[in-house]
């Protein structure tokens, strides 16, 4: 279960990234709110799963799910490039995490 609450809080931190992004410095309500609610739960679940995944281990997923998944956004959403070489990079960061997750 903690394997499952650790992706779910990475998928949040994807989340509060682009929320902070939205929220234009805190001006703007619903993404400032939005971030706030989905930093609660990122960083929430991080805290379950850290009870029991070893804390280099859980961080490491944490932040490489939220990196990859906010360039995978700003690739996707908002016209940032897609070149090889920036996505052979995403997906090492991909290996690893799947690599920390497979020799834990």
């Amino acid at each position: 279960m903690a394997w499952v609450v650790l992706v779910l809080s990475g998928l949040m931190e994807t989340a509060w990234v682009i929320a902070l992004d939205r929220s234009a410095g805190f001006s703007r309500p619903v993404p400032s709110v939005t971030f706030l609610v989905t930093l609660a739960l990122s960083m929430g679940g991080l805290a379950y799963a850290l009870r029991t995944i070893p804390i280099g281990t859980g961080y490491a997923v944490w932040v490489g799910i939220g990196a990859v998944g906010t360039a995978v956004f700003g690739m996707l959403a908002l016209g940032e490039s897609a070149t090889l070489p920036r996505l052979l990079c995403l997906l090492l960061v991909v290996a690893g995490v799947v690599g920390l997750k497979v020799f834990h």
